[in-house]
């Protein structure tokens, strides 16, 4: 069992020794090394050592993280307030800092003039400098302050993935605002879920987006969520579909620049531990948890996982494809922290054509390149050839598991390429395992579990794993831990969240294995495993192998109750177009995960829809198809982005697939 996989990228052992991994290792004491006959077993070895002292010396890590990396601010005489225990530590105690200050501080170590790019799916390009991001940063800190917010109070954003988005979340962290945003493309119900809870005293909203070339206005949405809304006292409208676009009752983007230009950029000194954030769980189960992260934790978390493990360097342009409304856009704008050039893309990533992202890359000089494990897929699937001369050193992938023929197919199309696939949640605001720019990149693992993260595999009685899967651990606190969850005043629901199944220990809810070598592969949500005879199975192992035929676009496998406390498993499919599921395919897809996988993956049932829920984020909702097969009700489903097709699932599971085509 753990056989080891084939390596697909190992770095340079000299190289290895250049990272700023390695400058780290080195100033606590503790180098890296490639000495012996294996340099990367030397590398491998020295690395864990480094490893270990981050989680048994926390205070010490997290503090010499904080002067590695130059944040401004003052940490204070004490690392971690007793108890040293979850819930309830409190990291630098004493420290003060600003997160916005330390984002703009990120010019002073870039050669280069640009700080954020912007790049429409039309092709519209905007450039801001750093000069500009903190002129236009200042002038929206003014005009909040002039509109009577204060620290703690709420700024809400529902906009595009647009410069005034990073221009706002700094303003109003430069007052020690609270900032919230999601994307245009949320219903209004869904809005107001969120923005609901939190009460915003102000809103920042636009006119549309455009989506697969086509505008889609928003300014009845607007309208509803206003009327719902009575917190909000100031709406600022960022023009989008048209740039003269008004509202009676809005301020434009504009004429705020305008009338507050000249501020001087000045930075709250605030507490480590104050609000910076409010994000959302999925909310696919109810209303959605409002997650509230620090200002110290976050930045510090960030700085780790970009400079360390992410090896970014200044100057460099550095990219996620994601929504104002999945955490990768608040860890894509942290790049700032590091003086890279963040670069942000609005509008779908396969228009006009399954290449555009890829020609992003070269247009953009994109040295970091981050997307999804689905976005992988669906070019693998499409045969998208990207081009030959892509200057990316680091795919970073998340959002699901990566399966191992996308890790092949990175390998073959992006030669050279370290493949950093990633984990972690909105409920960390980061990663528990990520890249390694000192470790080989074994096939379909993620690299290494973090620094300062104690990150373990449990079996239910809490005993640890290797080599098999379970639940993913975290034993010890970590500084970008949530602050705690909104109007959550004695900590009963964060706790619930987090620490209800193993008493004083972070499960996460994800099923996992760490591997020998030290990486992790993930099988999907542990809430969405399957038990078909009392045998647990993550999902991924499912789509892994039913995927990688060519007639399946896509797939979602459910466990369906049968009685006895016993489930079957029954297997959806999203067939290449004008195909039909036969009896000829569904015994080809059990004939392959017979072979490739195990008898116990084999569902009992295979069914053809047309679509697949997913979230805003793009990942796929196992419980929502778990909840509409059993006729129960999909609670909030303004979180999923077609909350229409469960119709379809409820409907064939009302027949029971007793036609023999499995279909309506």
């Amino acid at each position: 069992m753990d056989e080891a996989p084939p390596v697909l990228w190992r770095p340079d052992p000299e190289a290895a020794l250049g990272t700023a991994m390695a400058a780290f290792a080195e100033r606590v004491g503790r180098p890296l090394s490639a000495d012996g006959p294996d340099p990367h077993a030397a590398l491998f070895a020295s690395w864990e050592e480094l490893r270990r002292w981050s989680i048994t010396e926390r205070g010490p890590f997290w503090r010499a993280v904080w002067e590695f990396a130059g944040v401004r601010g003052a940490p204070g005489a004490v690392d971690v307030l007793d108890p040293d225990a979850m819930p309830g530590a409190r990291w630098f105690p004493e420290g003060r800092l600003s997160f916005a200050e330390n984002l703009l501080a990120g010019a002073r170590l870039s050669p280069d003039p640009v700080a954020l790019v912007a790049v429409a799916e039309d092709g519209t390009r905007r450039e801001l400098t750093w000069d500009e991001l903190a002129a236009a940063a200042a002038a929206f800190r003014d005009f909040l302050a002039a509109s009577g917010v204060v620290a703690g109070d709420r700024v809400a954003a529902w906009l595009p993935n647009v410069p005034e988005a990073v221009v706002g979340m700094l303003g109003a962290s430069m007052l020690g605002a609270v900032w919230s945003s999601v994307s245009p493309d949320f219903g209004a119900s869904g809005v107001l879920d969120r923005f609901g809870q939190i009460a915003p005293k102000v809103l920042l909203v636009c006119d549309g987006y455009r989506w697969k070339g086509r505008p889609v206005p928003v300014g009845d949405r607007v309208d509803a969520v206003l009327a719902e809304l009575p917190s909000v006292e100031r709406v600022v409208l960022v023009p989008y579909l048209d740039p003269e676009s008004r509202r009676d009752d809005a301020v434009r983007w504009d004429e705020i620049q305008a009338a507050h230009g000249g501020a001087a950029p000045r930075c709250a000194d605030l507490p480590f531990a104050h609000p910076l954030y409010v994000m959302y769980s999925s909310g696919t189960t109810g209303r959605p948890k409002c997650i509230v992260h620090g200002q110290g934790g976050t930045l510090l978390q960030h700085l780790k996982e970009h400079r360390l493990h992410g090896e970014l360097r200044p100057g460099e342009p550095f990219f996620y494809y994601t929504t104002t409304g999945w955490m990768m856009w608040n860890w894509l704008v942290s790049g700032l922290a590091s003086g890279a050039r963040v670069v942000l893309y609005e509008g779908n990533p396969f228009h006009p054509g399954p290449d555009r992202l890829w020609r992003l890359a070269v247009e953009e000089g994109l040295v970091h390149f981050g997307i999804s494990a689905k976005f992988v897929d669906a070019c693998r699937k499409a045969e998208v050839r990207p081009p030959a001369d892509l200057p990316i050193r680091t795919v970073y992938s998340t959002g699901s598991p990566l399966v191992p023929e996308s890790f092949d197919w990175l390998a073959e199309n992006v030669p050279g390429v370290q493949v950093a696939s990633i984990s972690g949640g909105t409920d960390l605001i980061s990663c528990f395992a990520l890249g390694n720019p000192v470790l080989p990149v074994y096939r379909g693992e993620i690299q290494c579990r973090g620094l300062g993260m104690a990150v373990e595999v449990w079996d239910p009685e809490g005993r640890p794993l290797v080599g098999e899967p379970g639940e993913l651990v975290c034993t010890r606190p970590f500084p970008s831990m949530p602050v705690g969850f909104w109007n959550d005043p004695d900590g009963s629901r964060y706790h619930d969240a987090y620490f209800a199944h193993y008493p004083g220990v972070w499960r996460h809810g994800d099923w996992a294995e760490l591997t020998r070598r030290g990486g992790l592969v993930l099988y999907g949500r542990s809430d969405a495993t399957l038990n078909p005879g009392g045998v647990r199975i993550g999902t991924a192992e499912i789509y892994r192998q039913v995927e990688a035929l060519p007639e399946v676009v896509e797939s979602v496998a459910v466990g369906q109750d049968v009685g006895d406390g016993d489930q079957r498993v029954v297997l959806f499919v999203v067939l290449a177009d004008d195909l039909e599921l036969d009896d000829a395919l569904r015994d080809h897809i059990r004939r392959r995960l017979r072979e490739h996988a195990s008898p116990r993956h084999v569902p009992d049932l295979i069914l053809q829809v047309s679509d697949v829920p997913r979230t805003r984020s793009g990942k796929v909702s196992e419980i929502a198809v778990r909840e509409a097969i059993h006729g129960r009700p999909v609670r909030n489903t303004e979180a999923l982005a077609n909350p229409e097709v469960l119709d379809e699932y409820r409907k064939l599971a009302a027949k029971n697939g007793s036609d023999s085509d499995g279909r309506m």
